[in-house]
């Protein structure tokens, strides 16, 4: 299952507006915290999709009954242009535990280049949901590996992939490789193109190197 939230119309398509604005993008602190507005957006529509049960929770003058979440999810994101992304989605998912993928492109000859997993930090993922980031969706190998070295920890009950520019062909990819079944893919903008090198277009640029400063 696809959700294109850039599809209908909110306020999350003005966030997305200034991540792509090259003039707006000069300030890395707002490119962060529209990255993490996102989040926190994307946070909200799927916790509509989680399990709940009631909580009763006394008031000054009362008791009131209260439908809260029956398990937090499990936060992943993928080293480092994930990280303000994630933290929008932990700021509303704030009692959830968390787990980190340090993953990089290794380029061979000509366009040619493999995903490599350096590090995997995380928790017991046995019959949890999982949320798992990546700003930019562009071939999808990147999510893919990250999501197989994550099920050395257990096989979640859900996953929900979640990236906030997306190519065709990354979020077809995706449809390909990943299990039918027990899996979603949330997005905020779909673009036509994917170059030669695996680079978006129009897209936004290196959203680690805008978020964090340029890398050596």
């Amino acid at each position: 299952m696809v959700i294109n939230l850039g599809s209908k119309n909110s306020v999350l398509n003005q966030f997305v507006l200034e991540l792509r604005d090259a003039s707006i993008q000069k300030d890395s602190m707002r490119f962060r915290r529209n990255m993490e507005r996102i989040g926190e957006i994307f946070a909200y529509e799927i916790s509509k999709t989680m399990q709940y049960n009631p909580k009763e929770v006394i008031t000054s003058l009362g008791t009131a009954e209260v439908q809260v979440m029956k398990t937090p999810p499990v936060l992943a994101t993928i080293l480092r242009a994930g990280l303000p992304l994630h933290q929008g989605i932990l700021n509303y998912f704030d009692n959830a535990d968390n787990a980190f993928v340090s993953a990089y492109r290794e380029h061979r000859k000509d366009d040619e280049f493999s995903i490599q997993i350096e590090y995997v930090s995380s928790p017991d993922l046995e019959n949890r949901v999982l949320i798992l980031t990546d700003p930019m969706l562009a071939t999808g190998q990147s999510m893919v590996a990250s999501y197989k070295s994550l099920l050395v920890h257990g096989k979640p009950a859900h996953t929900h992939f979640v990236s906030v520019v997306a190519s065709i062909q990354g979020v077809e990819y995706l449809k390909r490789m990943l299990p039918k079944t027990g899996t979603s893919i949330w997005i905020a903008a779909i673009d036509d193109e994917l170059t030669a090198q695996g680079y978006i277009v129009p897209g936004l640029g290196d959203a680690g190197d805008l978020a964090y400063g340029q890398k050596i």
